[in-house]
């Protein structure tokens, strides 16, 4: 069960947040070697020991931008939202489209590409993914209320979040929202290849 937040919850999520925040904006003014933690408190209004505080490293801070994209009162709303039939694949079908905004989708595109040019971030990556999957298995479990095995969520979750890395990295010819299809090129949409992707699971391969 989700407790509410406290208002030092609130206060601590800001901090990082803004943290985070400055970070990315001078990686990609700067590049990943243009700048040092001072810069990032410098420019986020805080002290070197609070970052320390939250992050250990530039690439930690950056990463961070990408993580709790979606608050907790958002998924409670989301729950709350569903129709009464609603199945597991339904819920999380609908935290997917709540995480990955356009904004949030172009940013972390360019996370990605800050992280291809920079291997100090790769590892970062991976973190970005895991905190999301870790997002939706505690979402699935409230909404199912134990009703499958403990491995359910994970690979439901698993499946999902694994289709969407292929788009980041360029592997698959999706068109992020607000890009522009080329002629002869055979891209498709990001919300249809979220509905493609969703009808495979729900129908099978």
């Amino acid at each position: 069960m989700n407790l509410k937040p406290t208002l030092r919850d609130k206060k601590k999520e800001a901090t990082a947040f803004a943290l985070a925040e400055a970070a990315f904006e001078l990686a990609l003014e700067r590049g990943m070697e243009g700048f040092i933690v001072d810069d990032v408190v410098q420019k986020a209004g805080y002290s070197r020991r609070t970052f320390a505080n939250y992050f250990s490293c530039k690439e930690e801070a950056v990463a961070e931008y990408f993580i709790g994209n979606a608050s907790t009162e958002d998924e409670n709303s989301l729950l709350a939202d569903l129709p009464p039939d609603a199945t597991p694949l339904d819920a999380l079908h609908s935290l997917f489209k709540l995480q990955f905004t356009s904004e949030f989708l172009h940013k972390l595109r360019q996370f990605v590409s800050l992280a291809h040019q920079y291997p100090s971030l790769e590892p970062y990556i991976l973190s970005v993914f895991r905190r999301l999957q870790i997002a939706a298995r505690e979402m699935l479990e409230q909404f199912t209320h134990g009703r499958y095995t403990d491995g359910y969520s994970h690979l439901l979750a698993g499946a999902v979040y694994g289709a969407f890395v292929p788009i980041l990295d360029g592997q698959l010819n999706v068109l992020l929202p607000g890009e522009v299809q080329e002629d002869n090129s055979d891209a498709v949409s990001f919300d249809q290849y979220l509905n493609t992707m969703f009808a495979y699971l729900r129908n099978g391969f």
